[in-house]
C-alpha cells in the first residue's frame, strides 16, 4: 500500500476523495478526545458515591412452620423499598456484625416490605440470632437486593423446593402462575411441620403443587422430583446439596432440558490438591485437605473470622494475601483486587503442596 500516494477520488481525478480526507480529518481529531477525561469511562471504577445500605425496621414476626420464622422488613419512614425480582435476595447486617443472605419471598409488587424466612439451625450462628433477638420494632441495615437466582419466565417451568429453598421459588410460582404459564411445583421436606407457606402455594393453583414429606413418602430419588417436569421444562431447584446432585445426575433422562439452581451451602471441592495456609508470616501453618475449604480449616482455630455465602460471590470472608500463589475460583473479586492481594478461602485454593500466607 503506498501512503504517501493516495489513490484518485471516485471519478477517477488524481486527488484524495474529498469525502474520505474530511471524514479521516474528523477521526484524527474525535477518537484521541474519547480518551480525554471528561469522556474517558472505566468500568471498574468505582461509583464516586457509595450507595448507602439500607435502613430497616421489623414490621412484623411470625411463625411459619416448626423453627422457621418470618420477618417483615420495612422502611422505618414508611416509604418505599427498591424493587426487586423473583430470585433476589437480601444482605442484611445483623446486630452482632454478622453478614447474612436470604432470599426475598414476598411479592416484588408490594414497595412497602420486604419478606424473609429463616430456619433455625444448629450452632448460634446468624438463624439463631434472628429467632432469638429480632423481634418487631428491631432496627438493622441491608444491601439493596441483588438476584443471583434469576426467574426466566420459561413457558414450560419445573419448581423444585427442599425445605427452607422455597423461599426463593414461592415469587417465581407467583409470576408463573400471573403470566399464564406451563408450571409445576414440588415442595419436599422431612415432615408437613417443617413445611412454610403450604396455604399460599396451595392458593395459586392446587393442581400444581406437590407436597411430599419424608415421613411419609420417603427421601425421593432426582428421578422422582423430575417425573413432574412438563416436557420441555426449565428446572429451578434450591434445597440442600444432596437433593441437588440427585436432580443433577437424573435430569438428562428427564423431560426438562434446563436447570437453573441455588445452593444452601457450599459446593462441594472440586479437582483439590492438599495445601496450607499460615496465620502471619510467622503464625501458625494449618493444613487444608483435598475435600475441604480453606475457610473451614481457617475457622477452626479462628472461629470469629467472618463468612456468609460459602460460594465465592458474596465477599465477607475476603482475606489479605502476603504470600503464595493462589487458585482464585471465586466470581466476585476483579483482576485488579487479586493482583492486590485479596483472596476468598471460601472457594479459592492452591496448588498442591503451596502454602498461602494469610494476614490473619
Amino acid at each position: 500500500m503506498d501512503l504517501l500516494n493516495p489513490p484518485p477520488d471516485l471519478y477517477g481525478r488524481p486527488r484524495a476523495d474529498t469525502f474520505m480526507r474530511r471524514l479521516t480529518a474528523f477521526g484524527d481529531r474525535y477518537t484521541p478526545a474519547l480518551g480525554g477525561p471528561l469522556l474517558r469511562r472505566n468500568p471498574r471504577r468505582p461509583l464516586s458515591r457509595p450507595t448507602p445500605p439500607l435502613q430497616l425496621v421489623v414490621a412484623a414476626r411470625r411463625q411459619l412452620a416448626s423453627e422457621v420464622v418470618e420477618l417483615r422488613l420495612a422502611d422505618p419512614s414508611g416509604g418505599p423499598l427498591p424493587g426487586w425480582q423473583p430470585g433476589a435476595h437480601l444482605r442484611l447486617a445483623l446486630p452482632s456484625g454478622r453478614e447474612r443472605h436470604y432470599s426475598l419471598c414476598g411479592d416484588p409488587a408490594d414497595r412497602a416490605a420486604y419478606r424473609i424466612a429463616v430456619r433455625r439451625l444448629p450452632g448460634g450462628g446468624g438463624s439463631v440470632e434472628i429467632h432469638d433477638t429480632l423481634h418487631p420494632g428491631s432496627r438493622l441495615t441491608a444491601r439493596r437486593p441483588r438476584n443471583g437466582f434469576a426467574f426466566c419466565a420459561e413457558p414450560a417451568v419445573l419448581l423444585l423446593a427442599g425445605g427452607i429453598g422455597i423461599t426463593p421459588l414461592l415469587p417465581m410460582a407467583r409470576e408463573a402462575q400471573r403470566h399464564g404459564l406451563d408450571w409445576r411445583l414440588v415442595h419436599v421436606g422431612r415432615s408437613a411441620d417443617t413445611l412454610p407457606y403450604t396455604d399460599e402455594l396451595r392458593a395459586l393453583d392446587p393442581s400444581r403443587v406437590v407436597l411430599r414429606t419424608d415421613d411419609e413418602h420417603g427421601v425421593p430419588t432426582g428421578a422422582d422430583l423430575l417425573a413432574h417436569a412438563p416436557r420441555g421444562a426449565a428446572v429451578y431447584c434450591c434445597g440442600p446439596a444432596p437433593m441437588l446432585t440427585a436432580v443433577q445426575r437424573a435430569l438428562d433422562e428427564s423431560p426438562s432440558t434446563a436447570l437453573h439452581f441455588e445452593r444452601f451451602g457450599a459446593a462441594p471441592v472440586i479437582g483439590g490438591a492438599p495445601f496450607a495456609v499460615r496465620l502471619g508470616v510467622d503464625g501458625p501453618a494449618l493444613a487444608v485437605p483435598a475435600d475441604r475449604s480453606a475457610l473451614d480449616v481457617l475457622r477452626e482455630a479462628r472461629p470469629d473470622l467472618p463468612y456468609s455465602c460459602h460460594q465465592g460471590f458474596c465477599g465477607t470472608c475476603e482475606v489479605r494475601l502476603l504470600a503464595g500463589t493462589p487458585e482464585h475460583r471465586d466470581r466476585r473479586l476483579t483482576p485488579e483486587q487479586r493482583a492486590d492481594g485479596a483472596v476468598l478461602p471460601c472457594v479459592s485454593r492452591a496448588a498442591a503442596g503451596e502454602t498461602l500466607v494469610l494476614d490473619l
